[in-house]
């Protein structure tokens, strides 16, 4: 298989408990490779085009709310089957159904403050990667 980028967001109920380098590390064991990361106060307006696909939901503010209260740290990771990959390690949404080891399991405080985000699919890969991040700032 072909390596491949998925996008990365430590959200801001891990940044404000100081949890990067553990999520990062995390991240690391589970053969991602870090290429581009940068830690950003993400504003009302990037959160909503950011989440757009979920502004029918009734969720939609509080999500909105939960991604601008704070810093967060985008980042590209790579590897082989790095979409599939970066999933199985981020666990279930709901920590309670994530799997022992997953960033969620060990880390999220809720379904709402889950630690992470990561793209669903290589399209929505490109389209979250090329919001954050310009091609040289990508390095691997």
């Amino acid at each position: 298989m072909a390596v491949q980028r998925t996008f990365s967001i430590i959200k801001p109920d891990a940044t404000r408990r100081n949890l990067t380098g553990a999520v990062n590390a995390t991240i690391e064991q589970a053969g991602l490779r870090i290429v581009a990361q940068k830690r950003v106060l993400m504003t009302r307006a990037q959160a909503e085009t950011f989440y757009g696909v979920h502004k029918e939901r009734p969720f939609f503010g509080e999500l909105v709310d939960q991604m601008t209260a704070g810093p967060v740290v985008v980042q590209v990771l790579e590897a082989e089957d790095a979409i599939a990959r970066y999933r199985a390690v981020m666990g279930a949404t709901n920590p309670e159904k994530a799997d022992a080891g997953t960033i969620r399991k060990l880390f999220a405080l809720n379904m709402g403050e889950n630690t992470v985000h990561g793209s669903d699919a290589p399209e929505t890969a490109a389209i979250e990667i090329a919001q954050w991040f310009s091609e040289n700032e990508i390095v691997g």
